[in-house]
């Protein structure tokens, strides 16, 4: 089901693209229909560098199963890393 939640956050960091590694300025997370991945659904995650004339973006699909074990190894490693 679309929740039509999203998730709109600054971020800092690098993607890469077909063009290269390019600077990430955005995060948008959602749940909704995938444009690639075979399913009803799915948590979608898109960097995005706007900033640039043309926009850059690296996008995500992931079932849901999928994507709290990625949020548990990212929180996972932070804490054991320390972050800085």
């Amino acid at each position: 089901m679309c929740t039509y939640q999203t998730e709109k956050l600054d971020v800092s960091g690098s993607g890469k693209g077909p063009g290269g590694w390019f600077s990430l300025s955005t995060a948008t997370v959602y749940f909704d229909h995938p444009a690639h991945y075979l399913a009803d659904h799915s948590l979608n995650i898109d960097f995005l560098n706007l900033a640039d004339a043309v926009p850059s973006r690296v996008a995500v699909e992931l079932d849901p199963t999928s994507a709290r074990e990625l949020a548990w190894a990212i929180l996972d490693t932070l804490e054991t890393a320390g972050e800085a």
